[in-house]
């Protein structure tokens, strides 16, 4: 199994160098640690006072990796899930926070536990996706995997300036698209003709 540095290592490289994206609505982020992030956690690497953008661009690929580590895998017990979710629920809890957690528990209501959806790891949520890994040892990572990309497809569908994270310009898979089917088995991924059908009502 791969270390947790070495997926954070990975989500960083996912992720990409400094970007201002004025449809995302992170604003300035570097290494997928947004400004938003750098001011919560008082990251004032320019010394002046403040957190602003030049504060995002100083960030390095070692802070982000350790910013990962602790804010988004230690802090929300990402660690207490099944192993076979820890790398995919990692990922999405660096782009959508706690979202990355509700999509799992609605999974796992749909599943049949009774748990609550509140983006929270807690007893019921850990103990809920134990039951369900011991239950669908080799299916709960796809389902886990398929769920995420549902969510993009979802999110692109209500917001559409965030299609373009979902569709490429010539209508292939975006990046929010192949990034979810990073952490599905290719049997399960969506031929270029689906993923078209998904999205033909875009126009």
């Amino acid at each position: 199994m791969q270390t947790v540095r070495q997926i954070a290592s990975e989500i960083v490289a996912r992720e990409g160098g400094y970007v201002m994206d004025p449809d995302d609505p992170g604003g300035a982020t570097n290494f997928g640690v947004t400004i938003h992030t750098m001011r919560r956690l008082g990251l004032d690497l320019t010394n002046d006072g403040r957190v602003s953008a030049a504060d995002v661009r100083a960030l390095t690929r070692a802070q982000a990796v350790d910013i990962f580590i602790t804010h988004y895998f230690k802090r929300p017990r990402v660690a207490d899930l099944p192993e076979v979710l820890q790398a995919s629920v990692f990922d999405m809890y660096v782009n959508a926070g706690a979202n990355a957690v509700k999509i799992l528990q609605r999974l796992l209501v749909e599943m049949g536990h009774a748990i609550g959806v509140d983006g929270g790891i807690g007893p019921q949520t850990i103990s809920a996706a134990r039951a369900a890994h011991a239950s669908a040892p080799e299916h709960l990572a796809d389902a886990y995997g398929i769920a995420r990309r549902n969510y993009y497809y979802a999110l692109a569908d209500a917001r559409p300036a965030s299609r373009k994270y979902a569709r490429r310009r010539d209508g292939g898979k975006g990046g929010w698209i192949r990034r979810a089917e990073d952490f599905i088995s290719p049997r399960f991924h969506l031929s270029p003709d689906e993923h078209r059908e998904r999205i033909a009502k875009w126009a």
